[in-house]
Protein backbone atom coordinates (compact mmCIF):
# COMPACT_ATOMS: atom_id res chain seq x y z
CA UNK A 1 0.00 0.00 0.00
CA UNK A 2 1.60 3.19 -1.03
CA UNK A 3 2.67 5.76 1.90
CA UNK A 4 -0.33 8.85 1.99
CA UNK A 5 1.42 12.17 0.31
CA UNK A 6 0.46 14.08 4.37
CA UNK A 7 2.82 11.28 6.07
CA UNK A 8 5.69 11.69 3.41
CA UNK A 9 7.32 14.79 5.23
CA UNK A 10 7.16 13.46 8.95
CA UNK A 11 8.68 10.24 7.91
CA UNK A 12 12.03 12.34 7.03
CA UNK A 13 12.31 13.50 10.25
CA UNK A 14 15.39 16.01 10.98
CA UNK A 15 16.21 15.52 6.77
CA UNK A 16 13.51 17.63 5.85
CA UNK A 17 14.61 20.42 8.17
CA UNK A 18 18.25 19.87 7.11
CA UNK A 19 16.93 20.11 2.91
CA UNK A 20 15.07 23.44 3.78
CA UNK A 21 17.99 25.27 4.89
CA UNK A 22 20.15 23.48 2.38
CA UNK A 23 17.47 25.07 -0.23
CA UNK A 24 17.51 28.65 1.14
CA UNK A 25 21.59 28.86 1.39
CA UNK A 26 21.76 27.28 -2.54
CA UNK A 27 19.30 29.81 -3.70
CA UNK A 28 20.99 32.92 -1.64
CA UNK A 29 24.50 31.64 -2.95
CA UNK A 30 23.54 31.39 -6.81
CA UNK A 31 22.40 34.65 -6.64
CA UNK A 32 25.81 35.25 -5.02
CA UNK A 33 28.52 33.62 -7.74
CA UNK A 34 25.97 34.32 -11.07
CA UNK A 35 25.98 38.54 -10.01
CA UNK A 36 28.22 40.86 -12.03
CA UNK A 37 30.01 42.03 -9.19
CA UNK A 38 30.46 38.43 -7.89
CA UNK A 39 33.42 38.77 -6.23
CA UNK A 40 32.79 42.07 -4.09
CA UNK A 41 29.13 39.60 -2.94
CA UNK A 42 31.68 36.78 -2.24
CA UNK A 43 33.52 38.98 0.02
CA UNK A 44 30.18 40.06 1.85
CA UNK A 45 28.91 36.52 2.33
CA UNK A 46 32.45 34.33 3.45
CA UNK A 47 30.28 32.86 6.26
CA UNK A 48 27.78 31.71 3.26
CA UNK A 49 30.59 29.76 1.64
CA UNK A 50 31.44 27.85 4.79
CA UNK A 51 28.32 27.06 5.95
CA UNK A 52 27.27 25.59 2.94
CA UNK A 53 30.93 23.49 2.13
CA UNK A 54 30.34 22.29 5.89
CA UNK A 55 27.19 20.96 5.37
CA UNK A 56 27.54 19.69 2.11
CA UNK A 57 28.87 15.98 2.85
CA UNK A 58 25.66 15.69 4.63
CA UNK A 59 23.47 17.11 1.99
CA UNK A 60 25.10 14.60 -0.52
CA UNK A 61 24.07 11.94 1.66
CA UNK A 62 20.83 12.79 2.60
CA UNK A 63 19.97 13.26 -1.37
CA UNK A 64 21.07 10.03 -1.75
CA UNK A 65 19.40 8.23 0.48
CA UNK A 66 16.11 10.33 -0.06
CA UNK A 67 16.70 9.08 -3.88
CA UNK A 68 17.09 5.38 -2.87
CA UNK A 69 13.46 5.43 -0.46
CA UNK A 70 11.28 7.80 -3.39
CA UNK A 71 12.28 4.73 -5.94
CA UNK A 72 11.82 1.93 -3.40
CA UNK A 73 8.68 3.16 -2.24
CA UNK A 74 7.30 5.01 -5.29
CA UNK A 75 6.20 8.01 -3.56
CA UNK A 76 4.12 10.20 -6.07
CA UNK A 77 6.14 13.09 -7.76
CA UNK A 78 4.09 15.50 -6.94
CA UNK A 79 4.32 14.99 -2.81
CA UNK A 80 5.99 17.89 -1.05
CA UNK A 81 9.30 16.10 0.06
CA UNK A 82 10.10 14.97 -3.95
CA UNK A 83 9.27 18.30 -4.82
CA UNK A 84 11.83 19.60 -2.31
CA UNK A 85 14.49 16.98 -3.23
CA UNK A 86 14.22 17.74 -6.58
CA UNK A 87 14.65 21.80 -5.89
CA UNK A 88 17.31 21.01 -4.18
CA UNK A 89 19.30 18.89 -6.44
CA UNK A 90 18.74 21.68 -9.37
CA UNK A 91 19.74 24.32 -7.28
CA UNK A 92 22.87 22.26 -6.21
CA UNK A 93 23.61 21.85 -10.07
CA UNK A 94 23.08 25.46 -10.76
CA UNK A 95 25.47 25.98 -8.16
CA UNK A 96 28.24 23.40 -9.09
CA UNK A 97 28.50 24.72 -12.34
CA UNK A 98 28.63 28.46 -11.12
CA UNK A 99 31.29 27.89 -8.69
CA UNK A 100 33.22 26.07 -11.37
CA UNK A 101 33.14 28.90 -14.05
CA UNK A 102 33.73 31.34 -11.40
CA UNK A 103 36.88 29.31 -10.05
CA UNK A 104 38.05 28.44 -13.70
CA UNK A 105 38.08 32.53 -14.13
CA UNK A 106 40.03 33.33 -11.25
CA UNK A 107 42.31 30.56 -10.99
CA UNK A 108 44.83 29.43 -12.85
CA UNK A 109 44.89 25.28 -12.63
CA UNK A 110 42.74 23.69 -15.59
CA UNK A 111 39.77 22.24 -15.26
CA UNK A 112 41.11 18.45 -13.99
CA UNK A 113 43.18 20.05 -11.48
CA UNK A 114 39.98 21.59 -9.62
CA UNK A 115 38.47 20.05 -6.80
CA UNK A 116 36.17 17.28 -6.82
CA UNK A 117 33.67 18.23 -4.32
CA UNK A 118 31.44 21.26 -4.11
CA UNK A 119 32.54 21.81 -0.93
CA UNK A 120 36.26 21.87 -1.31
CA UNK A 121 35.35 24.35 -4.73
CA UNK A 122 34.12 27.05 -2.50
CA UNK A 123 36.73 26.72 0.08
CA UNK A 124 39.18 27.01 -3.25
CA UNK A 125 37.36 29.77 -4.29
CA UNK A 126 37.75 31.78 -1.17
CA UNK A 127 41.26 31.57 -0.90
CA UNK A 128 41.31 32.62 -4.53
CA UNK A 129 39.03 36.00 -4.10
CA UNK A 130 41.14 36.65 -1.14
CA UNK A 131 44.46 36.28 -2.85
CA UNK A 132 43.40 38.23 -6.16
CA UNK A 133 41.28 40.90 -4.45
CA UNK A 134 43.05 43.75 -3.14
CA UNK A 135 41.32 45.54 0.03
CA UNK A 136 40.05 49.05 -1.33
CA UNK A 137 39.48 51.83 0.84
CA UNK A 138 40.39 52.38 4.74
CA UNK A 139 38.01 51.17 6.68
CA UNK A 140 39.84 48.60 8.68
CA UNK A 141 37.03 47.11 11.03
CA UNK A 142 35.06 45.86 7.35
CA UNK A 143 38.22 44.18 6.43
CA UNK A 144 38.79 42.44 9.45
CA UNK A 145 35.17 41.40 9.14
CA UNK A 146 35.58 40.00 5.81
CA UNK A 147 38.68 37.94 6.76
CA UNK A 148 37.83 36.78 9.80
CA UNK A 149 33.83 34.77 9.22
CA UNK A 150 32.84 33.76 12.34
CA UNK A 151 32.02 30.17 11.12
CA UNK A 152 35.84 29.78 10.72
CA UNK A 153 36.51 26.46 12.37
CA UNK A 154 39.59 27.92 13.89
CA UNK A 155 37.55 30.58 15.34
CA UNK A 156 35.14 28.61 16.80
CA UNK A 157 38.07 26.41 18.48
CA UNK A 158 39.43 29.91 20.31
CA UNK A 159 36.03 30.80 21.29
CA UNK A 160 35.72 27.09 22.88
CA UNK A 161 38.78 27.93 24.77
CA UNK A 162 38.32 31.27 25.79
CA UNK A 163 34.65 30.10 27.40
CA UNK A 164 36.58 27.90 29.40
CA UNK A 165 39.12 30.95 30.59
CA UNK A 166 36.54 33.16 31.07
CA UNK A 167 34.29 31.02 33.05
CA UNK A 168 38.00 29.97 35.37
CA UNK A 169 39.33 33.45 35.97
CA UNK A 170 36.73 36.12 35.46
CA UNK A 171 35.46 35.09 39.09
CA UNK A 172 37.17 37.01 41.56
CA UNK A 173 40.22 36.35 43.30
CA UNK A 174 39.67 35.27 47.30
CA UNK A 175 42.93 35.24 49.60
CA UNK A 176 44.40 31.66 50.45
CA UNK A 177 41.65 30.18 47.98
CA UNK A 178 42.89 27.72 44.93
CA UNK A 179 42.77 29.49 42.07
CA UNK A 180 41.03 26.61 40.14
CA UNK A 181 39.80 23.53 41.41
CA UNK A 182 41.61 20.24 39.63
CA UNK A 183 38.81 19.67 37.41
CA UNK A 184 38.95 23.00 36.13
CA UNK A 185 42.76 22.52 35.99
CA UNK A 186 41.71 19.63 33.84
CA UNK A 187 39.92 21.60 31.48
CA UNK A 188 42.77 24.48 31.74
CA UNK A 189 45.16 21.67 30.03
CA UNK A 190 42.71 20.64 27.39
CA UNK A 191 41.48 24.24 26.50
CA UNK A 192 45.69 26.26 26.21
CA UNK A 193 47.08 24.12 23.75
CA UNK A 194 43.55 24.20 21.78
CA UNK A 195 43.23 27.72 21.99
CA UNK A 196 46.84 28.70 21.18
CA UNK A 197 46.79 26.36 17.85
CA UNK A 198 43.87 28.31 17.17
CA UNK A 199 44.88 31.42 17.55
CA UNK A 200 47.96 30.99 15.54
CA UNK A 201 46.31 29.73 13.14
CA UNK A 202 43.63 33.02 12.87
CA UNK A 203 46.75 35.15 13.02
CA UNK A 204 48.75 33.57 10.18
CA UNK A 205 45.47 33.85 7.96
CA UNK A 206 45.65 37.61 8.78
CA UNK A 207 48.80 38.10 7.82
CA UNK A 208 48.25 36.05 4.66
CA UNK A 209 45.46 37.99 3.23
CA UNK A 210 46.53 41.69 4.51
CA UNK A 211 49.77 41.62 2.79
CA UNK A 212 50.24 45.43 4.59
CA UNK A 213 49.48 44.29 7.75
CA UNK A 214 47.13 47.16 8.76
CA UNK A 215 44.76 44.18 10.09
CA UNK A 216 46.45 42.14 12.11
CA UNK A 217 48.17 45.59 14.17
CA UNK A 218 44.81 46.77 14.25
CA UNK A 219 43.67 43.84 15.84
CA UNK A 220 46.63 43.03 18.00
CA UNK A 221 46.84 46.50 19.70
CA UNK A 222 43.21 45.62 21.03
CA UNK A 223 43.79 42.40 22.01
CA UNK A 224 44.65 42.99 25.62
CA UNK A 225 41.48 45.35 26.07
CA UNK A 226 38.97 43.61 28.55
CA UNK A 227 35.87 43.06 26.43
CA UNK A 228 32.83 45.24 27.82
CA UNK A 229 30.12 43.72 25.38
CA UNK A 230 28.45 40.80 24.13
CA UNK A 231 31.19 39.81 20.29
CA UNK A 232 29.28 39.43 17.88
CA UNK A 233 31.36 39.63 14.86
CA UNK A 234 34.64 37.59 14.00
CA UNK A 235 37.26 40.37 14.76
CA UNK A 236 35.05 40.93 18.31
CA UNK A 237 35.48 37.08 18.79
CA UNK A 238 39.24 36.97 17.77
CA UNK A 239 40.10 39.78 20.56
CA UNK A 240 37.47 37.93 23.55
CA UNK A 241 39.27 34.82 22.78
CA UNK A 242 42.61 36.00 22.76
CA UNK A 243 42.11 37.99 26.02
CA UNK A 244 41.23 35.76 27.94
CA UNK A 245 43.77 33.23 26.61
CA UNK A 246 46.49 35.66 27.58
CA UNK A 247 44.78 36.05 30.95
CA UNK A 248 44.79 32.44 31.05
CA UNK A 249 48.64 31.77 30.41
CA UNK A 250 49.36 34.48 32.85
CA UNK A 251 47.46 33.19 35.81
CA UNK A 252 48.48 29.55 35.35
CA UNK A 253 51.87 30.19 35.19
CA UNK A 254 51.65 32.80 38.09
CA UNK A 255 50.39 29.16 40.01
CA UNK A 256 52.94 27.00 38.48
CA UNK A 257 56.10 29.44 39.09
CA UNK A 258 54.79 29.78 42.93
CA UNK A 259 54.18 25.98 43.27
CA UNK A 260 57.51 24.84 41.49
CA UNK A 261 59.99 27.42 42.58
CA UNK A 262 63.09 28.10 41.76
CA UNK A 263 62.29 25.86 38.97
CA UNK A 264 60.06 28.25 36.29
CA UNK A 265 57.44 26.45 34.20
CA UNK A 266 57.88 26.87 30.54
CA UNK A 267 55.14 27.76 28.11
CA UNK A 268 54.62 24.23 26.12
CA UNK A 269 54.65 22.80 29.51
CA UNK A 270 52.34 24.13 30.98
CA UNK A 271 49.17 21.92 29.84
CA UNK A 272 51.33 18.57 30.82
CA UNK A 273 51.89 20.33 34.68
CA UNK A 274 48.25 21.08 34.66
CA UNK A 275 47.31 18.00 34.22
CA UNK A 276 49.99 16.32 36.21
CA UNK A 277 48.85 18.78 39.18
CA UNK A 278 45.53 17.70 39.36
CA UNK A 279 46.39 13.43 38.96
CA UNK A 280 48.72 14.27 42.44
CA UNK A 281 45.47 14.99 44.51
CA UNK A 282 43.99 11.40 43.41
CA UNK A 283 47.50 9.63 43.38
CA UNK A 284 50.04 11.33 45.63
CA UNK A 285 52.74 9.07 44.17
CA UNK A 286 51.97 9.61 40.71
CA UNK A 287 55.52 10.95 38.95
CA UNK A 288 55.66 13.08 36.06
CA UNK A 289 56.06 11.04 32.89
CA UNK A 290 58.35 12.73 30.47
CA UNK A 291 56.65 13.90 27.03
CA UNK A 292 57.67 15.64 24.09
CA UNK A 293 57.80 18.85 26.15
CA UNK A 294 59.51 17.08 28.73
CA UNK A 295 62.61 15.21 28.93
CA UNK A 296 63.33 12.66 31.57
CA UNK A 297 66.07 15.17 33.71
CA UNK A 298 63.25 18.19 33.33
CA UNK A 299 60.42 16.27 34.29
CA UNK A 300 62.63 14.89 37.45
CA UNK A 301 63.60 18.71 38.43
CA UNK A 302 60.07 19.49 38.46
CA UNK A 303 59.45 16.49 40.61
CA UNK A 304 62.23 17.78 43.26
CA UNK A 305 60.85 21.07 43.24
CA UNK A 306 57.49 20.01 44.03
CA UNK A 307 58.39 17.68 46.04
CA UNK A 308 60.80 20.02 48.14
CA UNK A 309 57.95 22.40 48.56
CA UNK A 310 55.45 20.36 49.37
CA UNK A 311 58.21 19.74 53.23
CA UNK A 312 58.32 22.95 53.51
CA UNK A 313 55.22 23.82 54.07
CA UNK A 314 53.37 23.40 56.94
CA UNK A 315 52.70 19.84 57.70
CA UNK A 316 48.90 18.97 55.87
CA UNK A 317 45.92 17.69 58.12
CA UNK A 318 45.50 14.00 58.02
CA UNK A 319 47.19 11.24 57.52
CA UNK A 320 50.62 12.10 55.87
CA UNK A 321 53.88 10.66 56.35
CA UNK A 322 57.27 12.62 56.21
CA UNK A 323 59.38 9.15 55.75
CA UNK A 324 57.25 8.71 52.45
CA UNK A 325 57.59 12.20 51.42
CA UNK A 326 61.51 12.32 51.68
CA UNK A 327 61.21 9.26 49.88
CA UNK A 328 59.34 10.50 46.88
CA UNK A 329 61.81 13.81 46.88
CA UNK A 330 65.02 11.34 46.65
CA UNK A 331 63.52 9.64 43.60
CA UNK A 332 62.34 12.68 42.00
CA UNK A 333 66.06 13.79 42.29
CA UNK A 334 67.23 10.94 41.21
CA UNK A 335 65.52 11.72 38.25
CA UNK A 336 67.21 14.87 37.76
CA UNK A 337 70.53 14.13 38.73
CA UNK A 338 72.22 14.79 35.47
CA UNK A 339 70.20 18.21 35.44
CA UNK A 340 72.32 21.66 34.62
CA UNK A 341 71.89 24.70 34.55
CA UNK A 342 70.52 27.94 36.54
CA UNK A 343 67.19 26.13 37.88
CA UNK A 344 69.01 23.16 39.03
CA UNK A 345 71.75 25.24 41.06
CA UNK A 346 69.01 27.19 42.52
CA UNK A 347 67.03 23.87 43.43
CA UNK A 348 70.95 22.66 44.79
CA UNK A 349 71.36 25.75 46.84
CA UNK A 350 67.06 25.54 48.02
CA UNK A 351 68.26 22.24 49.64
CA UNK A 352 71.69 23.81 51.06
CA UNK A 353 69.96 26.20 52.44
CA UNK A 354 67.20 23.50 53.87
CA UNK A 355 70.76 22.06 55.52
CA UNK A 356 71.96 25.06 56.86
CA UNK A 357 68.58 25.72 58.34
CA UNK A 358 68.01 22.64 60.02
CA UNK A 359 64.64 22.68 59.33
CA UNK A 360 62.03 21.57 62.50
CA UNK A 361 58.98 19.17 61.77
CA UNK A 362 56.78 21.07 62.31
CA UNK A 363 57.95 24.34 61.28
CA UNK A 364 58.14 25.60 57.11
CA UNK A 365 62.06 25.80 56.47
CA UNK A 366 60.85 29.09 54.24
CA UNK A 367 59.79 30.65 57.80
CA UNK A 368 63.44 30.68 58.91
CA UNK A 369 65.80 33.62 57.99
CA UNK A 370 69.23 32.28 57.14
CA UNK A 371 70.83 35.40 58.76
CA UNK A 372 70.02 33.15 61.91
CA UNK A 373 71.29 29.74 60.08
CA UNK A 374 73.95 27.97 61.27
CA UNK A 375 76.85 27.95 57.72
CA UNK A 376 77.07 24.01 56.22
CA UNK A 377 79.95 21.74 56.54
CA UNK A 378 82.24 22.56 53.52
CA UNK A 379 80.53 19.02 51.99
CA UNK A 380 77.07 20.01 52.26
CA UNK A 381 78.37 23.90 50.50
CA UNK A 382 80.70 21.96 47.47
CA UNK A 383 78.08 19.06 47.04
CA UNK A 384 76.72 19.37 43.75
CA UNK A 385 74.94 15.65 43.61
CA UNK A 386 71.19 16.52 43.93
CA UNK A 387 70.24 13.34 45.49
CA UNK A 388 73.44 13.15 47.54
CA UNK A 389 71.61 16.96 49.29
CA UNK A 390 68.39 15.55 49.83
CA UNK A 391 69.70 13.00 51.97
CA UNK A 392 71.99 15.68 53.53
CA UNK A 393 68.86 17.40 54.07
CA UNK A 394 66.34 14.24 55.36
CA UNK A 395 69.08 13.62 57.61
CA UNK A 396 69.66 17.25 59.16
CA UNK A 397 65.73 17.24 59.61
CA UNK A 398 64.86 14.09 60.63
CA UNK A 399 68.04 14.63 63.65
CA UNK A 400 66.59 17.48 64.10
CA UNK A 401 63.19 16.24 65.34
CA UNK A 402 64.54 13.32 67.09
Amino acid sequence: MATRPDDLKARLEDRADLLEATRLRYRALKGVLESFFWRDRIRNHFELLREVSAAQPEVDATLAALRRRVEAEGWPRDAAPVRLMHEVERLLDAVERAAERRLSSVSEDEAEDLPDTLGARLLRLETEVLDAAPFLGGRVWAQAVELLPRNLPELRAACAAGEVFERVFKRPVTEGAQAFSDDEARELARALPLGAAALVALWERLERYDSRGRVKDFLQRRMRRAPTRVARSGPELLLHAAFWHDVARVRVRAVLEAELAPVVPREPELPALLSWRAALSEDPALRLSARSVLTEGRAGLVETAAALAALSRERPRGAWSEEVAWARLEQAAQRARTEEGPEAEALRDALRLFVMLRGQARTPARLFSPEHARPAGGDVARNRDLVALVQAARHAALRQDG
